[in-house]
């Protein structure tokens, strides 16, 4: 059985928030406070490889299929 991912088209700020919280975290943060600068740089990570997948796999045509009604 194949079944199609449903990914979400994630916008253009998402992936630059994370860019810039990982950076952020990783020279301001993370020397300051170890716990709390690997916790951000784990989370903006994630949203980076989030952002990554849904650039790579999220339909082009989706705001096309919005409009369209299931029979």
């Amino acid at each position: 059985m194949h079944k199609e991912f449903n990914i979400a088209p994630l916008s253009g700020a998402f992936m630059i928030t994370s860019i810039v919280g990982f950076l952020i975290s990783a020279f301001y943060i993370l020397p300051n406070s170890g716990t709390w600068g690997f916790t951000f740089l784990l989370f903006f990570a994630l949203m980076l490889i989030a952002s990554l997948v849904s650039m790579t796999y999220a339909p082009g045509d989706w705001p096309l299929k919005m409009d369209r009604k299931k029979l």
